[in-house]
């Protein structure tokens, strides 16, 4: 018998595991009764005198004993159907429950009787005549040897009413009924479940005679109507070729069946076929995990890979769509995994190591969907300094990846400038602990500015010393600036001065033509951000496809414009949910039922990282709020120094932030009006003997600033006033605006009345006369 035969027929034939019992030889079952009974003489000696002692750990172990012998018996013999099991765990069992028993009542009563000694010594003179552990081998083979010997003597076909009713009898019935059986007799049926038709068995053929050849899977298979796949056949070990173990399993061969197999059919039929979701797209290669299945997949040949994910998660059986990732080279070839359950629900917090940047200039900035590293650039080697992208709504996790980011700025030495036009509340972590931190709407504009002069100086510089090139720390520090909410600032509905905003929007369109050449970028972030609301808005998308664009929950329209905008793949980008496995099948659960949909833990800070045109879900490091504050992400940024500019450097920011904030704070004070401006020469200053410190970028100039400056060189009619500041030309003032101009410049002081229809300014109302 071969080790493979050997290791089917424990397989096919649990029924019949006494089989392998052979017993012992007469030397060996003799061995064993002497060291059996040397053991129940003992035991018998200790139930007797233990509990007249005042040892509490032989009481424990004695009682113990008996206790543990108790549970194992009832733990073998729970459902079983095998009588012969049952018998002979029983008796195995009874020596030991009887000492532990006897142990336990002569502990129990008082004093000390003469039934304390007679009973331990008579059970243990009981268990060594009976010595059932070395005898049971034998008792349990003459009692699964009983029914079979009567079964052998009975006739080939006995009648039905011989068997017990239900599925059993059934499957005996159906083995006397079929020719192809001849004198056979199926015995010893035991169902692997009740609720299941898998079953083993036992051939018997009749006394002296072989199961015939005949009798093979095929044979089998055919009487019970199975898979020949479903059937095995084994010798039964210890027996001649007179019994055959048989088993008959289709449940058990589909739970164990390839997965791969019906995988690919299910591929082939739902989503590759002729009418699936994805006609055309093969199914390359799968790995399938505990937690997950990856499937490769590969477009048609001459064709373009195009996944629609929520159809992909409905062909393959997906509840919630956001079970199934989706990743492509942009061409023909891609990656699905199907998770068991959302892999981002929980993320650990980051530390310092994340955080530091690798040769590449990346970090980690939380995890990918499939356990990889969420990599973030700071800089770029080749490129230099990068425009990033952030939108998120309130509570998206925009803040907690700002914070983040600035942590990590702060430990790789990149110089951190932080304009938060919500007056500081959005990133209040940041203030003090950055280079710079502007709060406010006025004061991130002039931030802006102050930045922008930093990147004029750095560029004079280098054209200076004929530097093409930024080099990190040579001779300067990357700097990043970061504009937070800066939909309050540049979009239509902000309510702010039209000058102020394209001022604002100018500034940064501006700034990417040469900032990442001299190592300053810039990273965007809002609630909402239109490209249309950005000058320069083809230059910004076209930078911040080679940084990284992080798209939080929003509403669903501005993702597709986002996808659309800065994603060259064919993966489809869904809105991100608020909570995780609230979708919509749990919705419409709950609308059935009329009861409230359960909400599960909320996905801040899951977001669509898009970098180099391919996006991927992915979930920032987690960090939790104490005190309305991240103490957390606090301590990343306290765990170094904080970087800041040169001496020449600093000198530029601060004379550019001081000039800018009061043209910014001028601009937002109501004085700008929407009809009115065109570009003036930025303002002048005074030579210093520090570094030549560029302009700062000037704000648009207001129709009070026109008016003023067409005063300047004497009083002028309203007529001369009016084509002065471009009334009737393209782009020009309304002739009502001028009017309500002069007004609130004579209700301030600033204009006079020189005469009728004629203004000046003060001290200098020499007028010509009105025509």
């Amino acid at each position: 018998m071969t080790a493979q035969t050997v290791k089917t027929t424990t397989a096919a034939a649990p029924a019949l595991e006494a089989a392998d019992d052979r017993g012992l030889s007469p030397a060996a079952a003799r061995r064993w009764t002497a060291v059996e009974r040397t053991a129940y003489a003992a035991g018998g000696l200790v139930a007797a005198i233990g509990p007249q002692t005042d040892v509490w750990g032989l009481h424990a172990a004695a009682l113990g004993a008996g206790a543990g012998v108790l549970y194992r018996l009832w733990g073998r013999t729970r459902d079983r159907e095998d009588t012969t099991g049952l018998l002979v765990a029983s008796s195995r069992a009874l020596p030991a429950l009887g000492l532990s028993g006897a142990y336990a009542a002569a502990l129990a009563a008082p004093g000390s009787s003469w039934w304390e000694y007679a009973v331990p010594v008579g059970v243990a003179a009981l268990a060594g005549l009976a010595a059932p552990l070395t005898r049971s081998r034998g008792l349990r083979r003459a009692v699964e040897t009983l029914p079979e010997t009567i079964a052998a003597q009975e006739p080939a076909h006995a009648p039905a009413e011989a068997y017990e009713d239900g599925y059993r009898s059934g499957l005996v019935r159906l083995w006397a009924a079929s020719q192809a059986t001849g004198p056979t007799v199926l015995t010893a049926v035991t169902l692997h479940r009740e609720d299941r038709p898998d079953f083993d068995a036992v051939i018997l053929a009749p006394a002296g005679s072989a199961v015939p050849a005949s009798l093979d899977e095929r044979t089998v298979a055919a009487v019970f109507d199975v898979p020949v796949e479903c059937v095995q056949l084994a010798p039964v070990p210890g027996y001649g070729p007179g019994r055959l173990a048989v088993r008959v399993a289709p449940t058990a061969r589909q739970e164990h069946a390839e997965p791969g197999d019906a995988l690919a059919a299910l591929w082939d039929a739902r989503v590759g076929g002729p009418g699936g979701v994805a006609p055309g797209v093969r199914l390359v290669e799968h790995r399938i995990q505990a937690d997950r299945i990856a499937l490769r997949v590969e477009a048609a040949d001459s064709e373009l890979l195009t996944l629609p994910r929520r159809k992909l998660a409905r062909a393959l059986g997906v509840e919630d769509p956001e079970l199934v990732m989706v990743e492509t080279d942009g061409m023909a070839r891609g990656v699905v995994t199907v998770y068991r359950e959302h892999p981002l629900l929980t993320v650990r917090e980051a530390t310092p190591d994340d955080l530091r940047m690798d040769a590449r200039g990346r970090i980690a900035i939380g995890l990918r969907h499939d356990g990889r590293p969420a990599r973030w650039p700071l800089y770029d080697p080749e490129l230099g300094a990068l425009t990033d992208l952030l939108v998120g709504a309130p509570g998206s996790g925009k803040s907690v990846t700002l914070l983040t980011l600035l942590a990590a700025e702060r430990i790789n030495g990149v110089v951190s400038i932080v304009a938060d036009a919500q007056d500081g509340m959005s990133l209040p972590e940041a203030a003090g602990r950055v280079a710079h931190f502007g709060a406010g709407q006025a004061q991130s504009a002039a931030t802006l500015a102050a930045v922008s002069a930093v990147a004029s100086y750095r560029q004079q510089e280098s054209a200076a010393r004929g530097w093409g090139s930024f080099v990190l720390g040579k001779p300067w520090r990357l700097v990043i600036l970061t504009m937070d909410e800066i939909n309050r600032m540049i979009a239509e509905d902000s309510g702010l001065p039209q000058e102020f905003r394209k001022w604002v929007a100018g500034m940064l369109g501006a700034g990417q033509i040469t900032w990442r050449k001299v190592g300053v970028g810039v990273r965007i972030a809002g609630q909402s951000i239109h490209l249309q609301d950005l000058a320069h808005s083809e230059k910004i998308r076209a930078n911040a496809k080679q940084g990284s664009v992080w798209l939080g929950r929003v509403n669903s329209s501005m993702t597709r414009s986002m996808a659309a905008d800065m994603s060259s793949g064919n993966t489809e980008i869904t809105p991100v949910p608020k909570y995780f496995g609230a979708g919509g099948a749990e919705e419409l659960e709950a609308a059935w039922g009329g009861e409230e949909a359960p909400t599960g833990p909320v996905t801040a800070g899951t977001a669509w990282l898009i970098q180099s045109g391919q996006p991927y879900l992915s979930r920032v490091w987690r960090a939790i709020k104490r005190e309305r504050t991240y103490p957390g992400l606090i301590d990343l940024m306290e765990s170094a120094p904080v970087p800041d500019f040169t001496p020449e450097e600093a000198a530029v920011f601060r004379q550019a932030y001081a000039e800018a904030l009061a043209a910014a704070e001028r601009l937002l004070g109501g004085e700008a009006d929407e009809d009115g401006g065109r570009e003036a020469a930025p303002p002048r200053r005074e030579r210093s003997a520090g570094p030549a410190a560029p302009s700062v970028p000037a704000p648009p100039r207001t129709l009070r600033d026109q008016v003023l400056e067409a005063l300047a060189g004497g009083p002028l009619r309203t007529r001369e006033i009016r084509a002065a500041v471009g009334v009737g030309t393209e782009g020009g003032p309304a002739s009502g605006s001028v009017d309500n101009a002069l007004s609130k410049l004579q209700d301030e002081g600033l204009v006079v009345r020189a005469g009728h229809g004629v203004w000046a300014l003060p001290g200098h109302q020499d007028t010509p006369q009105e025509d």
